[in-house]
């Protein structure tokens, strides 16, 4: 039932962004380049917040369950969450150079 609330709530913001976009004629500033990369940037952010906290729910988890592999755990979860904010980075970084692109 989660998933399809999420699948709806996610359909309907699509089309509340391309109403804008496909009404505009062609002489706005913001075009649909900078929208997308807009949206683009809030998904990053929003997928690596929840890769975080989950990333940090399970290393405690697993540390109260057996506290003898707390460094070993707490190592993994480092070399984890650095791969993630490079990702993360990655793609604001490819969402940046759509939104500060030149259109033609």
């Amino acid at each position: 039932m989660k998933a399809i609330r999420l699948l709806a709530i996610v359909f309907v913001v699509m089309l509340l962004m391309a109403a804008p976009a496909m009404a505009a004629d062609g002489t706005a500033v913001f075009t649909t380049n900078h929208g997308a990369a807009g949206f683009g940037v809030g998904l990053a952010i929003i997928g690596a917040g929840i890769g975080f906290g989950r990333i940090g729910a399970a290393a405690l988890e697993s540390m109260a369950r057996q506290p003898e592999v707390a460094k070993d755990v707490r190592g993994t979860m480092i070399v984890v969450a650095a791969l993630l904010e490079g990702a993360t980075f990655f793609g604001l970084l490819i969402c940046l150079i759509g939104l500060f692109s030149p259109t033609k």
